[in-house]
């Protein structure tokens, strides 16, 4: 299958922009372009290529809002959403499905500063990092209110959960425990994807008849959920889980003939879900991960001048997926020059 044109509606310079998508109309000229360009339905695709886009949400990728991904050149998730965008419209007909996952949170949860107190018994202000040695000095506790303001009076230990969840942080090499932004907050407009990548995964539905797959993950209060196959931490202190793995979805996604990668943050959510992608691929068969092609100009790094710059650890993951047999491509090349991309789609 040909790269297509640009519909005439798509305008790359709305890519940071918040707008309402018209369905209606995006419907209709969908049907007409599959007609023109004769696009045929993803049921007959004879290669399957599956596309996952990370929380590509406001919340992210637009600089108006709570934790817009700069990466170093600044600009960051703003121009990967821009060629996301172009690569979705020019590939259309290449793309089987799209799943896109939400970062889905409220006010109370464990990562937010309601949740939690320092020694003078004030929240801790976002982007602080809490270790185990914080917790276990008595720097930070759980606020005593989170748990009647989740219903949960007497029924949760909530400072043994605290030292228990850092301390399995610690010791499975992960982030610590880092206090965010109120961010990706469920009914609000940060939630949202963004309005130019999500009128393109609506006209790919159309157009390909192919009904895209929302995954919502990040919604249990007591633990972070960086992948959207599974929460940081799985299980209370007494065994008891906290929040499920999404076995069905890494299904679907290993599945696939090729599997495309695209999202926010390369060094947070993007990186921790394929981790956890390669760990179920490797307990299977290694060579699956060859399928894998992680589109890296439509991705950008969590980078906070003088707080925080991740881009070193997501080289550092980035590598490790490569040596696996991943691939690292860019969106501005064409599929087929891809290493390994399976033609007949």
């Amino acid at each position: 299958m040909r790269e297509l044109p640009f519909p005439e509606h798509f305008n790359p310079g709305r890519a940071g922009e918040v707008y309402r998508v018209p369905y209606q109309e995006r419907a209709r000229e969908a049907a007409e372009f599959r007609r023109r360009h004769a696009v045929t339905p993803a049921s007959s695709d004879i290669r399957t290529v599956g596309l996952l886009l990370v929380d590509v949400q406001n919340t992210f990728c637009n600089p108006d809002f709570e934790l817009f991904v700069t990466g170093r050149s600044g600009r960051g998730a703003v121009d990967d959403a821009r060629r996301l965008s172009e690569f979705l419209y020019r590939n259309l007909g290449r793309i089987t499905r799209i799943h896109a996952t939400l970062d889905t949170h409220s006010a109370f949860q464990i990562f937010h500063p309601a949740f939690l107190l320092d020694e003078r018994g004030r929240n801790p202000a976002p982007l602080t990092a809490i270790s185990l040695e914080d917790v276990e000095a008595g720097r930070f506790r759980m606020n005593p209110q989170t748990a009647g303001a989740l219903g949960w009076e007497g029924a949760v230990d909530l400072d043994r959960h605290l030292l228990h969840y850092c301390r399995l942080l610690s010791r499975e090499g992960k982030y610590r425990l880092m206090v965010w932004p109120y961010h990706a907050m469920l009914g609000g407009i940060g939630h949202a994807l963004v309005s130019a990548v999500e009128e393109a995964i609506f006209f790919h539905t159309i157009a390909r008849e192919s009904q895209a797959s929302l995954e919502l993950k990040g919604a249990s209060p007591l633990t972070e959920n960086y992948s959207v196959l599974r929460p940081e931490v799985l299980e209370d202190e007494e065994g008891n889980e906290i929040a499920p793995r999404n076995d069905a979805l890494l299904e679907k996604l290993i599945s696939y003939d090729a599997l495309l990668v695209a999202g926010q943050a390369k060094s947070h959510c993007v990186s921790w879900t394929l981790s956890d992608l390669l760990a179920a691929i490797r307990g299977r068969n290694p060579e699956l991960a060859k399928r894998i092609y992680l589109v890296e100009d439509c991705m950008s790094e969590v980078v906070v001048p003088g707080v925080a710059d991740f881009t070193d650890d997501a080289e550092r993951a980035f590598r490790e997926f490569e040596a696996a047999g991943m691939h690292r491509v860019r969106s501005s090349e064409p599929m087929e020059s891809w290493p390994g991309f399976p033609g007949g789609v």
